[in-house]
């Protein structure tokens, strides 16, 4: 096996987890991860050795997943179905779990409805844990863009939670 196929076979947990960070239903992260190791592999050629290889590869997944985006939102939105409710008599927690159900859903939506940059950036720092360094270059930007693309971001996402957008 090449060097470039032990480094990305090392890789596969990593890029799992920025897949599941990216797009959140296992489904798509499995495909998301398939067809960046499949570029990848494509592409090894224009990988230059001694570079970050994980970070080509994340930059890799990011533009599939805006290609990916932007060819659902030219077929229409997917709409994600509650859970099914248990027992009737469960003391409220079904209740309690949709309504949970339903405001992660909404979260979602919010987050998924930010305009692409700042929606990466979101999901790359806040929910996928990634340093802003480590995000910066991955969206290949400056830090200064990235923290700029996070605090709008982050300020979207407050604003409508602050009208009245949570329940208390």
């Amino acid at each position: 096996m090449s060097d470039i196929r032990r480094e990305i076979v090392a890789l596969l947990p990593r890029l799992r987890r920025m897949a599941w960070v990216i797009a959140r239903v296992d489904a798509d992260c499995d495909d998301l991860l398939q067809r960046t190791v499949e570029r990848a592999l494509e592409h090894r050629a224009v990988w230059q050795a001694g570079t970050r290889l994980d970070l080509w590869m994340f930059r890799i997944m990011k533009n599939i997943w805006i290609d990916e985006i932007r060819m659902r939102n030219r077929w229409g939105r997917l709409v994600e179905p509650l859970p099914e409710s248990g027992d009737v008599d469960d003391g409220g927690r079904a209740a309690d779990e949709i309504l949970d159900h339903a405001e992660l859903a909404r979260l979602r939506a919010h987050v998924e409805d930010l305009p692409d940059e700042q929606r990466l950036a979101v999901k790359l720092v806040l929910l996928g844990g990634k340093s802003y360094a480590e995000a910066a270059e991955i969206l290949e930007v400056p830090e200064g863009t990235l923290t700029s693309r996070l605090a709008r971001g982050r300020a979207a996402l407050l604003r409508h939670y602050g009208n009245g957008g949570t329940r208390h």
